[in-house]
């Protein structure tokens, strides 16, 4: 449980990060969006792999 409350305070910081250099280097948008994506995508797969 604690691993899993660990995996949602994440996703807001990785959030703040993406924004900020979306702001400073417009140009890695696409990158930062796909990185986004698949770590939410891990962290939402991870607890259910651990089942």
């Amino acid at each position: 449980m604690d691993l899993h409350i660990r995996l949602i305070m994440l996703q807001p910081i990785v959030a703040l990060i993406a924004g900020i250099l979306i702001l400073l280097m417009p140009r890695l948008l696409n990158f930062i969006v796909a990185l986004y994506l698949i770590i939410i995508g891990i962290t939402g797969l991870f607890p259910h792999l651990l089942q």
